[in-house]
């Protein structure tokens, strides 16, 4: 991997990671338009991955913080139960990891028309955030499981997890800010553990890559994910995922369009 494809794929992560609009369906398109191999090089994936964890600590670490802190206090309170639905939320992708991981693998073979029709089901979820009421619904343990599935189902190439979970939350009548929240959150205990995963069972002892991409793509994605993660909390507080769902509509079309017509 040269160091600027390695710029181009972290700058991709970190801002598709916290924006709707699937970070694995860009990633797949780009591989298939510029060549550039994205899901065999299990090193680089771990240390992009890390770096958008890291930047959703740095972000997040008051709110982290006091949720540690609450944890030691064996207390049943308002943090503890939040803590235990971030738990249930991680379920369902997590049983789906480690039961069907090689199906879900076998998704990503630079499969447009599969990564079209996903986003034009994205757009659909952010464009229906639209004309959802504004209950200010605290997340109740229900809703996070149903958030927690929203989850699992954006493993498809093409279904943005960010935005399947915030307008999932929305949907069920959660108050804005605490969806995004919650999304960002939720997504710390599936990454870190596919990624120690991914360390602990040698699947990084056989790749070959230089010390120099990795670098690069650390930094790229860690920054872009700073921004981006910024960026999405004040865009759910204003309501503005329309925009977002206009974009994937048209990214959708064109990539099934490219396949169709081309």
């Amino acid at each position: 991997m040269q160091w600027f494809e390695a710029l181009i794929l972290g700058i991709i992560q970190g801002l598709t990671e916290f924006l709707p609009v699937s970070s694995s369906g860009h990633l797949e398109i780009g591989k298939v338009l510029l060549g550039i191999e994205t899901t065999e090089n299990i090193t680089f994936t771990v240390v992009v991955h890390g770096a958008t964890v890291l930047s959703t600590i740095v972000i997040f670490r008051k709110d982290i913080l006091l949720l540690f802190k609450a944890l030691f206090q064996f207390k049943w309170n308002d943090d503890t139960k939040y803590i235990v639905k971030l738990f249930i939320s991680a379920i369902p992708v997590a049983i789906l990891g480690f039961l069907f991981k090689d199906e879900i693998e076998a998704l990503f073979t630079g499969n447009l028309l599969l990564v079209g029709s996903m986003l034009i089901i994205t757009a659909l979820l952010l464009g229906f955030t639209s004309i959802a009421k504004d209950r200010q619904k605290k997340i109740p343990f229900l809703d996070s499981i149903i958030i927690g599935i929203a989850q699992a189902v954006a493993v498809m190439p093409g279904i943005s997890r960010s935005g399947a979970t915030i307008a999932t939350g929305i949907l069920l009548g959660n108050k804005k800010e605490d969806v995004a929240k919650f999304s960002f959150l939720m997504v710390l205990m599936p990454i870190i553990g596919a990624n120690l995963k991914d360390i602990l069972d040698g699947s990084m002892a056989s790749e070959s890559i230089s010390t120099m991409p990795l670098i690069i793509g650390f930094i790229a994605a860690f920054i872009s994910g700073l921004l981006a993660c910024k960026l999405m909390i004040e865009i759910v507080k204003r309501s503005k995922l329309i925009y977002f769902a206009i974009y994937c509509l048209v990214v959708g079309i064109v990539a099934i369009s490219f396949v169709l017509f081309f």
